[in-house]
């Protein structure tokens, strides 16, 4: 059990080939919805923009997965899943993750213009780590997730670059 203002030592390996099938056992875990072949795909083929997160024993405790997509105003980063597993959750894992990949986006490509996600509604976590990353809440995309209850989501942007 956490408390207040523990932060968890961990350290970051971009997602490879090798370790796609413990991200994918990851997301299995934590997110209700199974993510298809071609997602994972998509997430090999970005690089570094895809994290897994591994504390001090190397126990594999949370992840985020990216994909690159084009959009009228350039490239944009699309956050696909971030997440911690329960026991590990509260300590700054997340925030850490997010801050960890926005950094390698700022670095090392400086052509992507922002980053946007989806959360849904009634994730109050997810949304007060956004929001606390910079993020600006859009629009409510109603039916986003069709098999989920609620299955509407809220559209998450930060602007990276004008």
């Amino acid at each position: 059990m956490s408390t207040p203002g523990q932060v968890l030592d961990v350290r970051f390996e971009t997602v490879r080939k090798e370790t796609i099938e413990q991200l994918r056992t990851l997301n299995r875990v934590i997110f209700p919805l199974n993510y298809s072949d071609r997602v994972y795909a998509d997430i090999l083929a970005c690089g570094p923009v895809s994290q897994l997160a591994f504390d001090r024993d190397g126990e594999m405790v949370g992840a985020i997965a990216c994909r690159l997509e084009n959009t009228s105003e350039g490239p944009v980063l699309y956050i696909l899943t971030l997440g911690v597993l329960a026991p590990y959750r509260r300590l700054g894992v997340g925030a850490r993750l997010l801050g960890n990949v926005l950094g390698i986006v700022t670095r090392d490509l400086p052509e992507v213009v922002a980053a946007v996600l989806h959360v849904q509604v009634g994730n109050g976590a997810a949304l007060d780590l956004y929001r606390h990353a910079g993020f600006s809440v859009g629009p409510v995309v109603p039916g986003y997730y069709p098999r989920l209850n609620p299955p509407d989501a809220v559209l998450l942007r930060k602007q990276l670059r004008d």
